[in-house]
């Protein structure tokens, strides 16, 4: 097996531990030769940066690893990238201490910085309406009402994926959620067993309505959305259908399902900007869970201003 290179500072006290600590995780740990090639890339970085101090690997303080850290950071690396390097880091000085080299280990209460959390990703209002309105003449028209039904409810309602499936056909005691067609409102029980009501758009009535048409009304499954084989539809399948659907329908944009519910929320926020109503029609307990979505929408706003607004950039000065 090929010996994985490690980079030691001068020699002194420290000479050889990584080698002997890549030995270890390979020998002893048994890790895979990926992993301990990833480890010794880890160790490298930090004789590199020992050397720039002259400071030997035993001789690092906490002190060092928060500078060097910081150092990354200001160097654009990611969070979660310094979040791995610092895992291998601390588990060299652990073996460190283990063998009796070292009383505490320099990078034990050390974190990486937070990562910015992503935003949600969202369709255009065009994209959402591409997708709602499609409608395919080869396939199947009873899974073509199932589905085109289910793009409807979850953007025109924001339900969770979950939400959806919990959905029964007819209201009763013992049913997680319904839509009351009628009333135009859906019943859904969301997160941490809480139920709320929302709208249902007059699009969606009128999906739903064509999907109760074709569903086998004399089914003993109770459950909204069926399968072919008249059971509950589960989550995995819808992400498998609408996913195939989006690329019928012709989007670009990479899809999953939960992106109808980013869409609901921001294009709700685009029109309106009540951020309560919002957090009500989601379920969040938080309005910081909804704020996100503040974000989706003043980059809408940011592209609207500098598509349209003539001081938005600079233009360049013709040569005279």
């Amino acid at each position: 097996m090929t010996e994985v290179p490690a980079r030691e500072p001068a020699s002194g006290p420290g000479e050889g531990l990584t080698e002997r600590y890549l030995e270890h995780v390979r020998v002893e740990k048994r890790l895979a030769q990926r992993t301990v090639e990833l480890y010794a890339l880890d160790l490298q970085k930090l004789s590199h940066y020992a050397e720039q101090v002259g400071v030997e690997l035993l001789q690092v303080q906490n002190s060092h690893i928060r500078r060097w850290v910081a150092q990354m950071n200001s160097g654009g690396r990611s969070g979660r990238g310094i979040a791995l390097i610092l895992s291998g880091w601390r588990g060299f000085y652990g073996w460190l201490g283990r063998e009796g080299l070292i009383s505490n280990n320099p990078v034990q209460d050390v974190r990486a910085p937070k990562a910015g959390k992503p935003l949600p990703k969202a369709l255009s209002v065009d994209e959402a309406v591409q997708l709602a309105s499609f409608a395919s003449d080869s396939n199947d028209p009873w899974l073509e009402a199932r589905d085109a039904a289910i793009v409807e409810l979850l953007y025109g309602a924001g339900l969770r994926v979950g939400e959806l499936t919990g959905l029964d056909a007819v209201a009763s005691a013992t049913a997680r959620g319904w839509v009351d067609l009628q009333g135009g409102e859906a019943h859904v029980l969301g997160k941490g067993g809480k139920r709320r009501s929302v709208p249902v758009g007059a699009h969606a009535v009128l999906a739903l309505n064509r999907w109760l048409a074709l569903r086998d009304q004399a089914l003993a499954q109770p459950a909204l959305f069926i399968g072919r084989n008249g059971t509950r539809l589960s989550a995995q399948s819808i992400w498998q259908r609408l996913r195939q659907r989006s690329q019928q329908a012709g989007l670009t944009t990479p899809f999953h399902p939960h992106m109808l519910r980013h869409s609901f929320a921001s294009h709700l926020l685009q029109s309106s900007s009540d951020l309560r109503a919002v957090q009500e029609l989601l379920g969040h307990i938080s309005i910081t869970t909804t704020q996100v979505y503040t974000r989706l929408d003043f980059q809408h706003l940011a592209k609207a201003y500098d598509a349209a607004h003539p001081r938005a950039k600079i233009k360049a000065t013709p040569p005279k």
